[in-house]
């Protein structure tokens, strides 16, 4: 018999026992499909997402040829590269004087002959919602014209058409509560416009902005600003033009130069989709060259090439049984005279046939779910994708490893079944063989070595040596698991009977149940991994981030010196629209001598405040001046967290000025104050502020509990009011108060430094004003109650304006996380129910022998439950343990990095922790595999159908 005619036969024999044996062949399939899919799925979305070059030019430009823009530096010849990015003035040209730069540069001369054009500008406006005012972007451009597709989109309505018209993006209507036909007012010039269409710009659907007619909205509000003063005028951008070229010809490279000349820069899509040579570039030879590749982050790497080991393990428990279960077929091939090479061949053909059928059915399911999904895929990605973008070697690629997947997979039952005598075979005997020695050992030199070389290219540095040594560390485990789930069934000595056998029973077919212990451990470790990686980020950027206002507070400031009076009004209007708790803590400014917020336009000619810092230890921060970088040569990541985060370090790398103070940030107030803002819980600092008492927040200006307050009371010769009773030169004080020092922690208030009685400041000869109130929020302000708010000021004068915290740093590390967890959940649930319906089918005969003996019928549906148990939660709690090496490497070569800058800036931050995921891993290691032992025991029959036993 050939070679050829040998392998056709076993194709055929595969596939005959593929579908003879239908539930095992499609559980075998179904794994096999599962990462294909997900891969497949994960390569459509990502190539469909990430827009094309092509693509931006369209978002950007719609279906003009190119955008043609004047520059800041008059009608002077100009260089630009073909990206339309970079411009400058060719070497050695001299710096265009004033007079040149102001004056205008003549752009629609400089379009190609025979070329169609629109205009762009956009101004900031306020307008009226159906809540009350909301601030916005208004574009004016023509965004019916035909030239605007693929870049504007109508998704309701009609585009508008005429002067008293406007169009609204989607996310602007849904804030707003506008409806077409609405009418929309723009503060100010009080101009009224018709709502005629919802639009959505495909690469931003998230844009919140109107649109309106060249000269509809800018010309008009500049008229009525030129009229009327007291109405500011418009600040809209500079125009730009977005050009069509001569029908076929477009907007060429020598169509570029020639602009040049007149001082346009040009950012044509012929141009960068198929860019000149350098030759032809005259800024070519000033530019270090740009590019355009995005650098794939280690965490991406590392996960990767365990995403590959996952695959590959996936489909193991599956062959396991299947050799066995075609064990007496085999050595019917065998008594017939076939070779253990035949033998060999039948199971590898059986890989091959399911592997190949997995790997369609898991492309097929990809591209179905990936369709299926877009407009929710699009919706959280915040853009439109251009089109389904398929790389046709890539899915092949993914196909290919599913078929690779089944015929690895199937290699070693391959092996053991040519091994097997024919008598074996033939009576089913399963006989009894020792598990290796050398293997666990191999595995444990794996996980030591691995995780070694792990930490050492995380501390180097170096992304290849974590990615490496996280896959050794995870193949070492993988050796260990048949050691590992042998000793599952020692445990199940003291147990009850059902969860007994069902490690009993995992630890006699290990064959079976580690690789599919492997097989949840890889998709749980790279879910670790990254939600590690994630959560540890996280924590990083949320300490780096700096709040403006303490979190779950509102402040409400004039808008002006001297509108005090109107605050009542102001106050009324934010408790009546802002979800605010608790009455308002009123503050108000201190200054000396005539106010700078005035009197700032000569020099010398207003006052001055300053709380005076002691020097030395505890008062003067180490890491600025002299010694600070041989200092943090010397410091740990946590020595200097800690070092930063004290008093004397507090403000020196960022302060911020708010609420009137100036950079003594100092605020008039009482108690209330301390309770609704600062957050200090404290009777004896209350107590003080009555007595008259300031409280200091930070340490470090005070010493034995003193500060030094020096005021220059110098006034301005315009300062009318209070120049009378301060004649003569300006005088300077120095004030030794007595303060109540509040803890450290109390240091980091934002905007507030010391909170100071009214009467302690009008003792002291300084001047003081009501400045505005401090809110405690009971929970975010929606859309709606921010417009009314902003509403009632308005019509209370528009005296004072709204601070609210932004503590939340807006990130989406919380929908990461909750999609990997789902993620290695949904594996984890796959294989483990999966891997119980192939052992259930293998102890078919150990059922029945139980039933036989008198069993209950619910032990068949309670042992399905726990071997799932023990299947998904080995898995789980390995994978764990393997996904935390590749995250902890990667944090250790981002504290590499973090520390060397640190050292070069020792007022940069080197905190780099190590944040645990706890409810992700919570999830994963207590409801993911209570839920799949559920889930089967719910899906399994109790009751058994006594057959007669074979042979």
């Amino acid at each position: 018999m050939s070679v050829l005619s040998g392998w056709r036969a076993a194709f055929r024999m595969a596939r005959r026992d593929a579908v003879r044996t239908k539930g095992r062949s499609a559980l075998v399939v179904a794994m096999i499909a599962l990462p294909v899919l997900g891969v497949t799925a994960a390569d459509l979305t990502y190539r469909s997402a990430l827009p094309t070059e092509a693509e931006e030019l369209t978002a950007e430009l719609g279906s003009a040829d190119a955008r043609f823009t004047s520059t800041s530096m008059g009608p002077v010849k100009l260089q630009q590269m073909p990206d339309g990015v970079n411009w400058g003035t060719p070497e050695g040209a001299p710096e265009p004087s004033p007079e040149v730069q102001a004056k205008p540069v003549d752009v629609p001369a400089a379009f190609p002959e025979g070329s169609r054009y629109l205009t762009e500008r956009s101004v900031p406006a306020s307008v009226t919602t159906r809540h009350g005012i909301a601030d916005t972007e208004i574009g004016e451009l023509r965004v019916a014209d035909p030239m605007m597709r693929g870049r504007v989109e109508l998704t309701d309505g009609a585009y508008p058409r005429a002067r008293d018209e406007i169009a609204a993006t989607t996310a602007f209507a849904e804030a707003s509560g506008l409806s077409i036909g609405d009418t929309v007012t723009v503060r100010g010039p009080e101009q009224t416009y018709t709502l005629t269409g919802t639009v959505e710009l495909p690469a931003d659907l998230r844009a919140d902005s109107l649109y309106a007619l060249p000269g509809s909205v800018i010309a008009p509000w500049q008229k009525a600003a030129d009229r009327d003063k007291a109405i500011l005028p418009p600040q809209p951008s500079d125009p730009t033009w977005l050009v069509k070229g001569p029908p076929g010809a477009g907007v060429t490279w020598q169509d570029i130069l020639a602009a040049n000349e007149r001082g346009v820069v040009v950012k044509s899509r012929q141009v960068a989709l198929d860019p000149p040579p350098d030759s032809e570039v005259p800024m070519s030879a000033l530019s270090n060259g740009y590019s355009t590749e995005v650098e794939t982050t280690a965490a991406v790497l590392t996960v990767a090439a365990m995403a590959v080991l996952e695959i590959v393990l996936l489909a193991g428990p599956a062959f396991a049984v299947g050799a066995r279960r075609s064990r007496r077929q085999l050595g019917l091939v065998g008594a017939c005279g076939g070779s253990r090479g035949q033998v060999r061949a039948v199971v590898l053909a059986g890989g091959a046939v399911l592997g190949g059928a997995g790997a369609v059915a898991g492309v097929g399911a990809g591209f179905g779910l990936t369709a299926l999904f877009r407009p929710m895929i699009e919706d959280y990605t915040g853009s439109r994708f251009g089109e389904l973008t398929v790389r046709p070697w890539e899915i092949l690629g993914i196909a290919a490893l599913g078929l690779a997947t089944g015929v690895l997979a199937a290699l070693a039952p391959a092996i053991v079944a040519g091994r097997q005598s024919v008598l074996e075979s033939l009576t089913g005997r399963r006989g009894t063989r020792r598990g290796s020695r050398v293997l666990p050992v191999v595995g444990v030199i794996a996980i030591a070595a691995g995780v070694a070389v792990a930490v050492y290219g995380g501390v180097a540095g170096d992304t290849a040596f974590v990615a490496g040594g996280s896959v050794l560390a995870e193949l070492g485990v993988l050796a260990c698991i048949p050691v590992i789930v042998g000793l599952l069934g020692r445990l199940g000595r003291r147990l009850p009977l059902t969860p007994r056998i069902a490690l009993r029973d995992a630890a006699r077919n290990r064959g079976r149940t580690a690789p599919a212990v492997a097989a949840v451990m890889a998709a749980v470790a790279g879910s670790v991994a990254i939600a590690t990686y994630t959560s540890s980020s996280a924590a990083e950027q949320a300490y780096d981030h700096v709040p403006n206002m303490t979190p779950g507070t509102l402040a409400l400031a004039a808008a002006d010196t001297g509108a005090d009076a109107g605050l009542p009004r102001s106050r009324a209007a934010v408790e009546q629209n802002y979800p605010v708790s608790g009455k308002a803590a009123d503050f108000g400014r201190v200054w000396a001598g005539s106010d700078c917020s005035v009197y700032y336009q000569d020099e010398n000619d207003c006052g001055e405040l300053q709380l005076v810092k002691p020097t030395g230890e505890g008062h003067s921060c180490p890491l600025k001046g002299e010694g600070a970088k041989e200092l943090a040569l010397r410091l740990s990541a946590d020595g200097h967290k800690r070092t930063m985060n004290s008093p004397a370090c507090m403000d020196e790398n960022y302060t911020m000025v708010a609420f009137g103070t100036g950079e003594h940030k100092i605020v008039i107030g009482g108690p209330d104050v301390l309770d609704t803002y600062v957050k200090l819980d404290e009777p004896a600092a209350a107590k003080a502020l009555d007595e008259g008492t300031p409280v200091l927040l930070n340490s470090a200006y005070a010493k034995n509990g003193e500060v030094t307050l020096k005021a220059t009371h110098t006034y301005s010769d315009r300062d009318t009011e209070n120049r009378a009773g301060h004649p003569g030169k300006a005088r300077t004080t120095t004030d030794r108060l007595k303060v109540y020092v509040a803890p450290d922690r109390y240091a980091a208030t934002p905007g507030i430094r010391m909170v100071m009685p009214r009467q302690t400041a009008e003792n002291l000869g300084l001047h003081v004003e009501d400045y505005g109130s401090f809110y405690t929020l009971g929970r975010d302000a929606t859309d709606a109650e921010r417009q009314a708010a902003y509403a009632a000021l308005d019509q209370a004068g528009n005296k004072a304006y709204l601070m609210a915290s932004d503590e939340e740093l807006r990130t989406e590390d919380d929908t990461i996380l909750l999609i990997l967890a789902l993620f290695a959940g949904v594996v984890t649930l796959g294989a483990a129910a999966i891997t119980t319906g192939l052992s259930k089918a293998d102890a078919e005969a150990d059922l029945t022998t139980l039933s036989a003996v008198g069993a209950p019928p619910g032990l068949r549906r309670s042992l399905s439950g726990f071997q799932c148990l023990v299947v998904a939660g080995t898995g789980v709690l390995l994978g764990t343990a393997a996904g935390l090496v590749p995250a902890i490497a990667l944090r250790l070569t981002d504290l590499r990095a973090a520390l060397a800058e640190m050292r070069a800036d020792p007022m940069q931050s080197a905190y780099t922790p190590i944040v645990m995921p706890w409810g992700t891993l919570a999830l994963l290691a207590l409801v993911v595999p209570v839920l799949a032992g559920l889930l089967a025991a719910a899906l399994t029959g109790s009751r058994q159908t006594l057959a007669r036993r074979a042979g």
